[in-house]
């Protein structure tokens, strides 16, 4: 098998005097080997510089600019509800998510210091007492006692750099478990923020549902009298009785929704569903979108994505694995020794001549194991493969999240100017057409057109409102907001980073 070139530390042995023993300066030869910072097998990482665009092909120029974004660490601070703030300041202390994902960065420190345990000697004590009776027929048929204490060591030299490259793996896998931590944190902050706003979306639905409710209610007391008086037939009563029925028949519907909307965010903050009821009675309205959005460009987008980091570090783990692998299939060498007191009694253990020692050093080398080392290498290089597509697919995907968050602000804000336009309209036509039903000029189903145009397009407004706020805490979410590399939002446990 060939060796790997080496480039290792000056030969100790030519330290020892002259007239050391051969096997004493072969036994120091391989010590220092072991010591020496040997150039480890397999593939030294680098790490991949992706292509990226300069700017974003979907700027909206009067809404989103390209100017770099700050701090995005509080970017819910910037919708102006302080109780959004508070809760997804409480989420992220109290959160279920991110306790599971402190316990997989406590996994990984742990996993990490048993990888470098691996580079230093074990050692063991021992001590036993023991009494043999001998058979008189076989022997002197007398009883002796044996009594020892003793230290035994082992290390196994990591010539190869095997043990080296499992603890960057482990070191790699630590940072990606810390890179994870933040992604929570910027998926927690944005779900809490979406949860939110759903919530007040579907409770200023509800109240366009009862508003339109009462003046479907003033529309069939209305024809009631006008049926009463003979001036119009019971068709009229019956249409406009089905008209206020429709419209409570949405109330439950958005009452349903509500209320899932409200125990999915009391979930988030780690407490049981039903808990917010009280703190969100209030219907405080859809937080209002800021006059102006700040995007930065794609390359600090990147750099500010934890999910991006958590692909990458995820990459050079493997990376690492790969030459641990390569690394098994090179001779092991390793040392052992132990240093101990024997004695026929207890007392006589001090005595001078009680000590023992032994000095074991060893080599192992695969001669034929069918092909496995060898396969197992190229096992982790495949999946050193997959994990580089997975880290490419990964920054496409952060890509496309932007793109996507800055087409539906620009489209939606479109919407919403529509919408209010025709939402105004709508009202006017109604009041107008129940004024001329009032007076006879027009028949019922005008009155009933109207109403219902005004219901639809009240709640589409609504709805559009609040996909307008949606869409930008997903921008943020998309940029990497909500996660703190100083610690000025601390998760609670004393593995925060």
């Amino acid at each position: 098998m060939a060796l790997p070139a080496l480039r290792c530390a000056p030969a100790v042995p030519d330290l020892l005097p002259l007239n050391a023993p051969p096997a004493a300066r072969r036994l120091v030869a391989l010590i220092a080997l072991g010591l020496a910072g040997c150039a480890a097998v397999g593939p030294d990482y680098r790490a991949p510089a992706p292509a990226v665009p300069a700017g974003w092909s979907r700027i909206d120029a009067p809404l989103v600019h390209a100017a770099a974004p700050g701090d995005l660490r509080h970017w819910w601070r910037g919708l102006n509800d302080p109780l959004l703030s508070g809760l997804v300041e409480q989420a992220l202390l109290a959160s279920p998510d991110l306790r599971s994902a402190q316990a997989r960065l406590r996994e990984a420190r742990a996993r990490r210091a048993l990888a470098a345990a691996g580079r230093l000697p074990s050692v063991t004590g021992s001590g036993s007492a023991r009494r043999s009776d001998s058979s008189a027929e076989s022997g002197s048929g007398a009883a002796r006692n044996l009594f020892s204490a003793g230290l035994d060591a082992s290390w196994e030299l990591d010539v190869f750099g095997g043990i080296r490259r499992g603890i960057e793996a482990a070191e790699a896998d630590l940072q990606s478990s810390q890179a994870g931590l933040h992604d929570t944190q910027v998926s927690l902050a944005a779900e809490v923020a979406l949860n939110y706003v759903e919530v007040r979306a579907f409770q200023t639905r509800l109240g366009i549902a009862r508003d339109n409710l009462a003046s479907q209610s003033e529309t069939l007391q209305l024809t009631d009298w006008r049926a009463q008086a003979g001036l119009v037939g019971n068709q009229d009563v019956e249409q406009a009785r089905s008209n206020q029925a429709l419209t409570r028949a949405q109330i439950p519907s958005l009452e349903t929704s509500l209320a899932e909307a409200e125990h999915r965010l009391a979930i988030l903050l780690g407490m049981a569903p039903g808990t917010l009821h009280a703190r969100l009675a209030d219907a405080a309205g859809v937080p209002a979108m800021p006059a102006r959005i700040a995007v930065g460009i794609p390359a600090d987008t990147l750099r500010q994505r934890p999910d991006v980091r958590v692909a990458e570090r995820r990459l050079a783990a493997q990376t690492a694995r790969v030459g641990a692998a390569e690394a098994a299939r090179y001779p092991g060498f390793s040392l052992a020794g132990s240093i101990g007191l024997e004695a026929l009694t207890l007392g006589a253990l001090g005595n001078g001549g009680a000590g023992t020692a032994s000095l074991f050093a060893g080599v192992t080398a695969p001669l034929f194991d069918a092909g496995r080392l060898r396969t197992q290498v190229e096992i982790q290089d495949a999946l050193r493969e997959q994990a580089q597509v997975a880290y490419e697919q990964t920054v496409l995907n952060a890509l496309e999240e932007v793109e996507n968050a800055l087409v539906a602000l620009a489209r939606n804000r479109e919407r919403e100017q529509a919408l209010t336009e025709s939402a105004a309209a709508a009202r006017n036509a109604a009041l107008l057409a129940r004024q001329r039903y009032s007076a006879g000029l027009i028949d019922f189903q005008s009155v009933l057109d109207t109403e219902r145009s005004v219901l639809s397009v009240e709640d589409s407004l609504a709805s559009t409102r609040a996909d307008g706020v949606l869409a930008l805490i997903r921008l943020y979410k998309a940029l990497g907001g909500g996660w703190s590399p100083s610690g000025a939002i601390p998760p609670a446990g004393k593995d925060a980073p």
